[in-house]
């Protein structure tokens, strides 16, 4: 697993829960007290360790851990950027996330996101398939949920249990103003 991945887990835990909580996790994982280096590549059973870890010392269940994961990643605003150049709308969001592997790929070629696939099963509704690894499919439910937020849609989103795969329902696109954003960062002369 990508170390960029496996600091982003570490971030979320401290960033959410506090230091003490991440030093007990990384304690039982057999980490360094520093943690995950961003460039490394780690064994995929450490990240699921970590992951379980964190969700025993939270008392919560790992699929609402990833969940709350992936609306944290989308706080982050270069990857909230990332997500929000696939579209105008959420529609458009959505439709875009068949290309975001191959998007993040040119950004940090040693990283292997999942392979999405977004199929429309009805009108407004979506299943976002997640290929790859246990656990995409509660991520991206929290980025999903999150983004619907940004982009001001009102939506239900809901992971499917027992597959990597998030079921979509888009009950309003221009529900509230969603986030501003703009293409260019700060101030061009």
């Amino acid at each position: 697993m990508h170390g960029l991945i496996n600091r982003s887990i570490q971030c979320f835990l401290r960033d959410t829960y506090g230091a003490a909580v991440w030093s007990r996790v990384s304690a039982g994982a057999g980490l360094p007290p520093e943690g995950f280096e961003t460039m490394l590549a780690y064994d995929a059973a450490l990240t699921d360790s970590v992951i379980d870890l964190a969700a025993q010392e939270l008392g919560k269940p790992r699929d609402a851990l990833l969940e709350d994961l992936g609306i944290y990643l989308v706080s982050l605003e270069p990857l909230r950027r990332l997500l929000r150049f696939g579209g105008l709308d959420y529609v458009d969001f959505l439709h875009s996330l068949d290309e975001l592997a191959e998007r993040a790929h040119l950004a940090v070629p040693e990283l292997n996101l999942p392979d999405l696939r977004l199929i429309p099963t009805g009108a407004g509704r979506y299943r976002l398939c997640c290929a790859r690894r246990r656990g995409y499919g509660a991520v991206f439910a929290g980025i999903l949920r999150a983004m619907a937020d940004d982009y001001g849609a009102l939506a239900l989103i809901d992971a499917e249990e027992g597959a990597e795969a998030v079921a979509i329902e888009l009950l309003q696109a221009q529900f509230a103003e969603g986030r501003r954003f703009d293409l260019a960062i700060g101030r061009v002369r």
